[in-house]
């Protein structure tokens, strides 16, 4: 029996929601999952080395990439950088049996779901509540007019939240980081998913 077919586990949250947390700990605990590094036409911060948190390319040279399809999703965020998916990179982690962690918002992940049909598995992260999300923006010091602007945004980001088929609630981490794993642990023995097993 040959080895199981990879999956794309999509993780997408309002701003202040924890995934980033999440997302950190999963792949720690998890050896079987890779992080997905976008390509993007900001330049780097410091401390980002290219190829391991981003592919740092040009305006010019992203736009080839879309262009030809060597995106499987892309993204202008706020007019002025652009982010996308790598095609190949992906498409050699699931032949190969190898699962791919994803941090993009509904938008790629509707995009990823529509060029990967079968292949996507998508959880929507939501904050206990509006006022303990806002509460956590608070806390972590940004200004006033920022967390009514990331309020604003997140209440359009869960508006989304039925398009995926799983919602795990970060009230408790431990419990959220427990769901997402059980999560994946299912996805993975989807029958569609596996090698046909011949008993002949």
């Amino acid at each position: 029996m040959s080895e199981r077919r990879g999956l794309c586990l999509v993780l997408a949250a309002p701003s202040g929601a924890g995934k980033t947390t999440l997302s950190r700990a999963l792949l720690a605990e998890e050896p079987g999952l890779t992080l997905s590094v976008s390509v993007t036409t900001r330049p780097p911060r410091a401390g980002e080395v290219d190829g391991q948190h981003y592919h740092f390319v040009d305006a010019p040279g992203f736009a080839t990439m879309a262009a030809s399809g060597a995106l499987l999703e892309h993204a202008t965020i706020f007019g002025r950088a652009s982010y996308g998916t790598p095609k190949a990179p992906v498409l050699d982690a699931l032949a190969a049996g190898r699962d791919v962690l994803f941090d993009i918002d509904w938008q790629g992940f509707r995009q990823l779901r529509a060029a990967l049909p079968g292949d996507v598995v998508g959880i929507f992260i939501s904050p206990p509540s509006r006022a303990a999300l806002a509460d956590r923006l608070a806390a972590r010091g940004d200004r006033p007019e920022d967390v009514a602007r990331r309020m604003d945004h997140a209440a359009a980001e869960a508006a989304h939240a039925g398009e995926f088929a799983f919602q795990v609630r970060n009230e408790d981490f431990g419990a959220a980081l427990a769901d997402i794993r059980a999560i994946l642990r299912a996805s993975r023995l989807v029958t569609a998913r596996q090698a046909a097993i011949d008993l002949a």
